[in-house]
């Protein structure tokens, strides 16, 4: 049987709000848009994907141009990120390093744009445990229907899906896989979901919820 996690990003393996905010910033100056993105904008957003942001932040602006606003915004992004790395929560590599010991199957899955992922991998040296990885940019599908991509192209028999906000919850759940709460993140689920208030606490809850289920 083989066992998997799939992670979100976002408020699950790390807080890039600071660093993305600075990224866009510096496209909205370039294109010559008259607003500032702070960190908590960039935060109440995450989770949702690149169109969704982009109507959300520039329709306000020009809501003909706010997806093109966007994309210049997210290829900033994308490179700023390679090299000014989001805070990695803690707990995170060691976590990686003793599920892989324990035959665990490691991808993310998120719902940001194409390249994000490996800027991500760049920024923090942690490509190195996983073994895929799928985004709405990369399929331009929902995060549930990425879920399953990942778990059916790898023959993934158990899969626990590790999130932080109502989103991550329901995607899994939609996907028919296990969920556990990432409760140090952006957001909250329903009371009584398997949650985890470190990264460091995930190797012990992913065996806890294997077992119990099998």
């Amino acid at each position: 049987m083989k066992k998997a996690v799939l992670f979100d990003l976002d408020g699950t393996m790390w807080d890039s709000s600071e660093v993305v905010s600075e990224a866009y910033n510096i496209s909205l100056k370039k294109q010559g848009v008259p607003i500032v993105c702070s960190a908590a904008d960039i935060r109440s957003a995450m989770g949702k994907t690149m169109i969704e942001i982009a109507h959300i932040y520039f329709d306000p602006i020009d809501p003909d141009r706010a997806v093109d606003i966007m994309a210049a915004c997210i290829n900033e992004e994308n490179e700023y990120l390679k090299t000014h790395s989001g805070t990695v929560y803690p707990g995170l590599e060691s976590s990686l390093i003793e599920l892989k010991k324990h035959g665990w199957f490691l991808a993310c899955v998120s719902n940001c744009q194409a390249g994000y992922i490996e800027a991500f991998y760049a920024a923090t040296g942690l490509g190195k445990y996983f073994d895929d990885k799928e985004c709405w940019g990369g399929t331009g599908l929902p995060k549930a229907d990425n879920i399953k991509i990942v778990a059916e192209r790898n023959g993934l028999d158990r899969v626990i899906y590790v999130g932080d906000t109502m989103g991550d919850y329901s995607s899994a759940k939609a996907a028919g896989v296990e969920f556990i709460h990432a409760a140090y993140g952006f957001g909250t689920v329903p009371e009584g979901t398997p949650a985890i208030a470190s990264a460091a606490e995930l190797p012990a809850a992913a065996e806890k919820l294997y077992l119990l289920r099998d």
